[in-house]
């Protein structure tokens, strides 16, 4: 495994970052911990979740699991570089309005103690928003993050799905009060997905925040398994969006031939080149979707491979050029 520090900040993480998503929905509890032991023995450190994965009244369920796989011991939770996020609503009834989805000092300090029980820790080297809240003052969030640094709670600061101009802000905000400020930005990026090149890649890198892909395969299009999907499987049953990019698929999958690599590698490889980023996220259903991602690190596509991809996958060029003279 290769390792890369996280933005600006000294945290070294693996240049693959394993998702949980699927943990407690698609993936049992079993073998959940078989993914995440083998994680670490392929020396995987960094691990990727969210209070709300497990979704509606199984919210909270995937950090049970990650917090039952830590009491085993081992030294499973010291090897790990451990992320999740807060902004999704985990009310109860002693919530009232403020348990519905957002961002605040309330929520962050509720959600943080959840995570925290959950999960079986006394820490999280990185706590993510897991989006902005553009009703709710960086004065208000930074000191909320500054008293959960100071507690020892979290160790760094992370957002998700945040605008360039949010990223920017947060920098400008968290300077003026002398804090690091965010050391991650988890955006969805894929080929299909090119859009963030605009802006948010751009603004990320200049600002030292490490990149973190989200769904770099786009849902799974971009597996190998979309033009021929398994009868029954996600994909089988959506057609209509496969039938969209099929030309551009078939040209995609004839490429990853002739390069002798799976088509769900060269997308991994692809996202892991651009300079703004840390680590895609892989969100393996089996071991053998980890297994077959592991060699990713180590596929340097050169300059004619990048140029091939780029007249099957156009990206939107670069801001303000794009969209200016």
């Amino acid at each position: 495994m290769k390792f890369s520090q996280l933005g600006k900040s000294g945290l070294k993480v693996s240049k693959l970052c394993l998702g949980t998503m699927n943990f407690g929905v698609d993936t049992d509890e079993k073998d959940a911990f078989r993914m995440m032991d083998a994680a670490l023995d392929a020396g995987i450190n960094f691990f990727d979740t969210a209070n709300v994965y497990g979704w509606g009244e199984n919210a909270g369920r995937t950090e049970e699991i990650i917090g039952r796989w830590f009491a085993q011991g081992g030294g499973r939770r010291e090897r790990v570089v451990l992320a999740t996020k807060f902004y999704g609503d985990m009310s109860d009834a002693h919530d009232g309005p403020n348990g519905e989805a957002g961002l605040s000092s309330y929520k962050l300090r509720r959600h943080l103690e959840g995570s925290l029980r959950r999960l079986q820790t006394d820490h999280i080297e990185l706590y993510q928003m897991h989006h902005v809240d553009r009703n709710v003052s960086w004065d208000e969030l930074w000191e909320a993050f500054r008293i959960a640094q100071y507690q020892g709670k979290i160790g760094y600061v992370g957002s998700s799905n945040f605008a360039g101009r949010d990223l920017v802000k947060a920098q400008y905000e968290a300077k003026s009060k002398g804090m690091l400020g965010l050391v991650s930005e988890q955006h969805k990026y894929s080929l299909i997905t090119r859009l963030p090149e605009l802006e948010v890649l751009p603004a990320a890198h200049e600002h030292g925040i490490g990149v973190i892909a989200w769904s770099p395969l786009d849902g799974g299009l971009l597996s190998g398994h979309a033009l021929n999907p398994a009868p029954g499987s996600k994909r089988a049953s959506d057609q209509t969006r496969v039938e969209k990019y099929r030309p551009q698929l078939e040209a995609f999958a004839k490429l990853a031939a002739e390069l002798g690599e799976s088509e769900a590698n060269l997308a991994l490889a692809w996202t892991l080149a651009h300079p703004a980023m840390t680590a895609p996220i892989i969100g393996p259903r089996t071991m053998e979707q980890l297994e077959g991602a592991l060699r990713v690190v180590d596929i340097a596509l050169d300059e004619a491979t990048l140029k091939r991809l780029d007249e099957i996958f156009p990206g939107p060029g670069e801001a303000p050029r794009a969209y200016a003279w």
